[in-house]
């Protein structure tokens, strides 16, 4: 194990299985795509485990909660973080799990409620 790399166990959130556990040398945080045995999934949640160790807690492993999805190819990096669907409409949630407040599944391409921004 990498020094800098936590054991982390990927759970499916919907049926709470787990799909087993990876050392990774980032942290995905709930929006981001991780991709997992060649499926494609976005992070809801992520929960750290602490242990008991010498009377100090320590931080054991992470459990990413995840549900599938097929990738959104509208996507835009602002400010640092993804953003789905077209960031020039009105309604955009400028979020990286939501497209926006009137078409949230989309696509933004001739949606009737595009407003420019």
């Amino acid at each position: 194990m990498e020094p800098n790399s936590l054991p982390t166990e990927v759970i499916l959130t919907h049926s709470c299985q787990s799909l087993g556990s990876v050392c990774l040398d980032w942290t995905p945080q709930p929006g981001h795509y991780f991709n997992w045995q060649g499926q494609t999934y976005t992070v809801l949640e992520r929960r750290h485990r602490y242990q008991l160790k010498s009377g100090r807690y320590r931080l054991h492993k992470i459990s990413l909660y995840v549900q599938s999805v097929e990738r959104p190819e509208d996507t835009t990096l602002i400010n640092g973080h993804w953003v789905i669907g077209d960031v020039n409409c009105r309604f955009n949630a400028h979020s990286e799990l939501m497209r926006c407040a009137v078409n949230p599944s989309g696509p933004c391409q001739d949606c009737r409620f595009f407003e420019p921004s």
